[in-house]
């Protein structure tokens, strides 16, 4: 995905609230462009299912518009969590090199950078950093909602849905995340460990948690 798309979407994706359009206008105005430049390019990513155009409304992102958006987004934070933390610049500098930094760095690297943060859940200047979402679980990975009371594992990837993958980052359970499942109940439901919290997972938020269980870390 090209810079430019990546930017499109990504200000959308800031723009949009609660699910209304961006007005063509505003989006221009923002990116500093002309109106038939955004009209131009967003009839472009509506043809590559990344974008809805609304005539006289706007646009907004489909789900894998918002899913590539906040996919960027997640790199910028990291970045701006790295430069402050880390390096001491100011979080408004930071954030200046972190939209450079966004482009170019891959999803290990970015996976492996919140590692090495110990998984922020906030940016220097107070935004939330969006968790990371997996569209599929690599064939070595298994479910959560597969694994026995007493197993143990390290959460790799997400299938939820973005409500649902903020609310287990929120209590705990992120990427990298490790967890001891305590007991399972008839429907599916498991109630696990995760570092110092206890969480009750449905069977359907279960099944869409996938990991690599502790024997093969």
């Amino acid at each position: 995905m090209s810079e430019s798309v990546e930017m499109y979407l990504l200000r959308i994706a800031l723009l949009q609230q609660e699910g209304q359009p961006v007005p063509l206008a505003q989006l221009a105005e923002e990116l500093a462009i002309s109106p038939i430049s955004a009209n131009q390019m967003c009839r472009r990513l509506e043809e590559r299912d990344l974008v809805t155009y609304q005539p006289y409304k706007g646009v907004t992102l489909t789900a894998a518009g918002e899913r590539m958006a906040l996919t960027v987004l997640r790199k910028r934070r990291l970045w701006e969590v790295f430069l402050a933390e880390k390096l001491g610049l100011a979080p408004q500098e930071a954030e200046t090199f972190a939209c450079r930094f966004e482009h170019v760095t891959p999803d290990d690297l970015a996976e492996a950078l919140a590692a090495f943060l110990d998984h922020p859940q906030f940016s220097p200047q107070r935004q939330p950093i969006p968790p990371a979402l997996v569209p599929a679980a690599p064939l070595f990975l298994i479910r959560l909602a597969d694994l026995p009371p007493g197993a143990s594992g390290q959460v790799r990837s997400l299938t939820a849905d973005r409500a649902a993958a903020d609310f287990l980052a929120a209590q705990g359970l992120h990427i990298g995340a490790d967890f001891v499942i305590l007991a399972s109940g008839e429907d599916g439901a498991r109630l696990i460990a995760a570092g110092d919290r206890t969480l009750a997972l449905t069977a359907s938020l279960a099944a869409a948690i996938h990991i690599l269980p502790s024997e093969s870390l």
